[in-house]
């Protein structure tokens, strides 16, 4: 899963977006009732398209999901600039740790004060310095004791390097003609390691961290690297394996060296290579293609009221685009993988 509106930014150094990702919530969390975290819990995502629940409205980009088919099974059949058919992980996560049913994005003008209280979908190349403002906008609403106790709660995540592996490096000559892949993961856990650092300082404490997913078996991965077969991307596999190795080690030592770190590396990977290997056990049919189009390469402005092609039951799809996955598939993930989550 890859953040989109990144790829029109790319910039001389690797840039580490994170996505709410409570996206796949997996490892290392143990249970967690919804009703015993209702008070006084906000929600924060940072990062990808996966996540965002409309941020890209408000920002110049061609990457935008803001038109139909998008958006077709969410309330009122609306497109919102959320990269699927309905809603997406920032929403279900929101939902079971019972902030609120939709997770508003953070750059929508009709937010109001009581959304910026309970948390909201950050938006992407300054996500720092707008978690900032935000920090800033609570204080001078509730009072610097408050927003301390928000943030203290609060409950974080964010999704680190997809973009950067299966677009930077896999599908467009950016990165790979100056790095290895054990370079370049190293330089993504730099950044990752700044990124983390940064919103700590900033007040955040429980932060669940998700890697990087089977980016490999992405349909636009199959298309482009996976052959004649349209096969996995091995490659690109055993590159998300390698830094999300790294990842781990790099949390357990952040929280060894922040003395009240609460971070949490959850699993992407595993969880939606099962949906991919095991379809029928989720009552899935089609693993390798999106729903949108031929399902081989269309998202973003490909994926239109008129592309022909798309599917009309969408609920045999894991994916509705070829990066993106159906509201069915997050719901599905997002369950799984909150019931290990440990706050």
């Amino acid at each position: 899963m890859v953040f989109l509106s990144q790829i029109l930014v790319a910039s001389s150094s690797v840039k580490i977006f994170s996505i709410i990702a409570v996206i796949f919530l997996s490892h290392y969390v143990a249970a967690v009732t919804p009703a015993t975290n209702k008070t006084n819990r906000a929600v924060f995502t940072f990062g990808d398209s996966t996540m965002d629940t409309g941020n890209n409205d408000y920002i110049i980009s061609i990457a935008k999901s803001n038109f139909p088919p998008y958006g077709r099974d969410f309330v009122g059949g609306k497109p919102t600039g959320r990269f699927s058919n309905g809603k997406v992980p920032s929403d279900f996560v929101a939902e079971i740790f019972g902030v609120k049913k939709i997770l508003p994005a953070y750059l929508d003008p009709k937010l109001q004060l009581q959304d910026l209280l309970t948390g909201s979908v950050l938006s992407l190349p300054d996500q720092l310095d707008l978690f900032k403002k935000y920090k800033s906008k609570i204080t001078a609403a509730v009072g610097t004791e408050r927003t301390a106790t928000i943030l203290s709660k609060s409950i974080s995540f964010l999704s680190m390097g997809s973009n950067d592996l299966a677009i930077n490096y896999f599908s467009t000559p950016l990165r790979s003609p100056y790095y290895d892949i054990p370079a370049y993961t190293d330089l993504m856990i730099e950044s990752a390691s700044n990124f983390l650092q940064e919103l700590y300082a900033v007040g955040a404490r429980v932060i669940g961290v998700v890697c990087i997913p089977s980016i490999g078996c992405l349909p636009a991965q199959r298309t482009l690297n996976g052959g004649i077969k349209r096969a996995c991307y091995e490659t690109g596999n055993q590159a998300a394996i390698l830094f999300n190795s790294k990842l781990s080690h790099l949390i357990d030592s952040l929280n060894k060296r922040l003395p009240e770190a609460h971070l949490m590396y959850i699993d992407n990977y595993s969880p939606l290579l099962s949906l991919i290997q095991n379809p029928a056990q989720y009552g899935f049919e089609v693993v390798d293609k999106g729903c949108c189009g031929t399902g081989d390469l269309e998202f973003g402005p490909l994926c239109n009221r008129d592309t022909p092609g798309t599917c009309n039951d969408v609920s045999k799809y894991i994916f509705w685009d070829s990066f993106h996955p159906t509201e069915k598939a997050y719901r599905i993930l997002t369950s799984i993988s909150s019931k290990e989550v440990k706050i």
